[in-house]
């Protein structure tokens, strides 16, 4: 379990760092925090069962009747856009931080991966998601497709 914990926190750095290079709200931290958290949920709902059957030994039953345990799983990605809604800001003019809050969005699935052991799924994931907004920001693709909506 700690090593899923550790490998969502390395992730979700990985994933900050480009949003930290620019200068965006939620960076480094905020990615950790929100890797870290998805995997300590994801590792909750996972284990739940057999917490709380230890005494009984009866899991299989457990889970035939309450298959209850991976809306937590499922919760995550509601908590995730209440922390998203706030990133986001709309003027008159454009809307900014819709990028952040879906890096954010991204950092929590990665987490959540990592969290119930894929970790090699969470990892191509953290750097091709990395990968890209480093590419795209270098490339000034979203510049070059409409120079007035930079996000």
């Amino acid at each position: 379990m700690l090593t899923n914990f550790g490998v969502a926190i390395v992730l979700g750095a990985l994933m900050g760092l480009e949003r930290e290079m620019v200068g965006k709200e939620a960076g480094i931290r905020t990615s950790i925090m929100v890797a870290g958290g998805a995997a300590i949920f994801s590792l909750i709902a996972l284990n739940l069962p057999y917490i709380i059957t230890a005494e009984t030994g009866e899991v299989a039953e457990v889970l035939a009747r309450n298959s209850g345990f991976l809306t937590v799983i499922a919760n995550i990605v509601v908590g995730i856009g209440f922390l998203g809604a706030g990133i986001i800001i709309k003027t008159e003019e454009r809307v900014h931080g819709l990028t952040t809050a879906a890096v954010i969005w991204a950092v929590a699935a990665v987490g959540t991966l990592a969290g119930i052991g894929l970790l090699e799924f969470a990892a191509a994931s953290a750097i091709i998601f990395s990968g890209l907004l480093y590419i795209l920001r270098k490339a000034r693709v979203v510049e070059k497709l409409n120079p007035d909506n930079i996000n």
